[in-house]
């Protein structure tokens, strides 16, 4: 099973959404699980993390998760050469390395990444940005490319986020 998330944040709490599918191509989800929690963390920059993994981690506790499966967050999961994890590499820690963490961002980050790869969709030009710990980065990459929906955004991941933001 792949388990997607992402949180939308409103003034006094955070919406976290896990939408659930069987495979790369998927064009329906199995599941979807919400959850709305107290903010734990204000914004701040460089540490995304801080506010949202409690969320996914609040979240995880619904779902059994099992040998095989794979979690997507948006976001990133290395940010840098140098060893700085994202939102995905915290929580790949957290789960004390026992799935794979698949980051997929909206928008590219500074600093130099040599795990990082760049997927166009459809006839989109501007690319997104993949992430991963516990998995081949490049073998993720063709599944991405691959899933259901023929723009940028695969479409089980736009369902998530206009779902985050209901």
């Amino acid at each position: 099973m792949i388990y997607a998330f992402d949180t939308y944040y409103y003034e006094d709490y955070a919406n976290t959404v896990c939408i659930a599918f069987e495979d790369w191509i998927s064009e329906n989800e199995s599941k979807i699980y919400i959850e709305k929690t107290d903010i734990t963390s204000g914004y701040e920059s460089g540490a995304f993390y801080k506010r949202e993994l409690p969320c996914i981690l609040s979240l995880l506790k619904k779902i059994e998760l099992k040998h095989g499966d794979l979690i997507i967050v948006d976001g990133y999961v290395s940010l840098d050469n140098e060893g700085k994890i994202g939102l995905g590499g915290y929580l790949y820690e957290a789960l004390d390395q026992k799935y794979p963490i698949i980051g997929i961002a909206k928008n590219e980050f500074a600093s130099p990444d040599s795990q990082r790869r760049t997927v166009l969709r459809g006839e989109s030009k501007t690319p997104l940005f993949l992430t991963a710990k516990g998995a081949d980065v490049d073998e993720i990459l063709p599944e991405v490319i691959r899933m259901s929906g023929s723009y940028r955004i695969p479409a089980l991941l736009k369902k998530l986020d206009q779902l985050s933001r209901a």
